[in-house]
């Protein structure tokens, strides 16, 4: 099974993506799903201090697990008003 991670606002726009589909392994989590996601694209590191996570539209924490099939969305900082 896979992950679907979704890409939002300046992550998305580094990317090139909005949607990006990676292998689940057992055991995974946030934070790991997110490492094999910067092994694809590196460029996405320098925003990685200041990501918001949510797994299945639930807010998250890098170490919170990630099942099979779960949908994990990368949430930059955003403005606005």
């Amino acid at each position: 099974m896979n992950v679907t991670v979704l890409l939002f606002a300046s992550v998305a726009d580094r990317a090139g993506t909005r949607r990006v589909e990676l292998p689940c392994a057992a055991g995974d989590t946030v934070a790991s799903v997110r490492d094999r996601l910067l092994e694809r694209f590196p460029q996405l590191a320098a925003a990685v201090p200041t990501l918001m996570y949510a797994i299945n539209e639930e807010y998250a924490r890098e170490s919170d697990p990630v099942p099979a099939g779960a949908t994990l969305a990368m949430i930059p900082p955003v403005s606005g008003g």
